[in-house]
């Protein structure tokens, strides 16, 4: 069984679209299937992870969601015989799902926002907490829509931890730190700086950037005027580890979300893109998260201050662990395979 996955990244889309492709990917080789990548854009670090998880990458030079970029999908979902076709990005819109399913290709479409006019797509998935039909009132009838944090797409590094469960520690000094596999505002280097005038005696800090980051260097020296134990890593496979070893995160609102919400990790989000901020509302509202803010908006004195205070309050903590886990059980990506192949 073929699986197509249209979807790109770069260091202003960032990783987000195709982190939670793999997902979708590893889902389907676990029912014996090989899943292929088409993408317009260059991503070095981020191609050899899927190769690394045995995905075949393909790369085309069309404009991103065009007629020519529709083409080029069509024509390769047939030369490999797709059993289905995957669209994850906010340049695809209603005429490209129209144009694969009059090309008799079955589609699933990921979404985040309702942002095509209409949905041709066989099934819509859209894995938010916000996400709701009312979203959706132009489709198709055959159209299924996958709403809602059940059908989050956790990568498979994640499943092993499904009956795991967090112990909340009085003296926390671990703090995860990751802004989103891109991170063109280097909004990571205003968290270090916050980070360097936290009063403590011991804090560790991880902080993770992705493949297509551009401010490795500039983090590197920044880490160096630390007193605090701060490592620098790019490119993590083993993100469940980290969330299990830290006592709080300090993340951007996107798709890493769920995947804290999963590891019940306590979280100060940041939000660095515009899609983000639904999540961060939603989430903040339920006290899932604490919520500080639009990144330009955020200074570093208050952003110290939220972070020390969560660190202390060990009543808070221990509420937002036990609020996140409920959202997210880690099956979702095998959900979305039951839909894929019961029709």
């Amino acid at each position: 069984m073929q699986l197509l996955i249209r979807a790109d990244a770069s260091s202003q889309i960032g990783t987000g679209h195709i982190m939670r492709c793999l997902a979708l990917a590893q889902a389907w080789q676990v029912e014996g299937g090989k899943a292929t990548f088409l993408m317009g854009m260059i991503a070095p670090g981020l191609e050899n992870r899927l190769e690394a998880e045995s995905c075949t990458v393909i790369h085309h030079e069309a404009i991103l969601g065009s007629q020519e970029d529709s083409d080029l999908t069509i024509a390769l979902a047939q030369e490999i015989k797709a059993e289905a076709v995957v669209v994850d990005g906010y340049h695809f819109d209603s005429v490209y799902q129209k144009q694969l399913k009059q090309a008799g290709l079955r589609v699933l479409f990921i979404d985040d926002n309702g942002h095509a006019d209409r949905y041709y797509a066989d099934w819509v998935l859209n894995q938010n907490i916000y996400a709701h039909e009312r979203l959706y009132p132009d489709k198709e009838p055959y159209t299924q829509l996958l709403l809602g944090t059940r059908y989050a797409l956790l990568r498979k590094e994640f499943w092993p931890w499904r009956e795991w469960h967090r112990e909340t520690t009085s003296h926390p000094h671990k703090i995860l730190v990751t802004l989103g596999g891109g991170d063109p505002d280097n909004v990571t280097l205003k968290v270090i700086q916050a980070l360097l005038q936290i009063e403590v005696d011991i804090l560790e800090v991880v902080v993770v950037v992705g493949a297509s980051n551009p401010h490795y260097g500039i983090l590197q020296e920044a880490i160096q005027a630390s007193r605090h134990k701060v490592e620098l890593r790019q490119n993590v496979t083993n993100m469940p580890e980290l969330m299990a070893w830290a006592d709080i995160a300090i993340a951007a609102s996107g798709s890493t979300s769920w995947e804290l919400a999963f590891m019940g990790l306590p979280s100060l989000t940041i939000t660095i893109a515009d899609n983000q901020k639904q999540i961060a509302a939603k989430l903040h509202q339920l006290n899932i998260v604490n919520h500080v803010g639009w990144f330009a908006d955020i200074r570093i004195h208050l952003l110290n201050e939220a972070i020390s205070h969560l660190l202390v309050s060990v009543e808070r903590r221990q509420s937002m662990s036990d609020r996140s886990r409920r959202q997210v059980d880690g099956w979702g990506a095998k959900r979305v395979m039951d839909s894929l192949l019961s029709n």
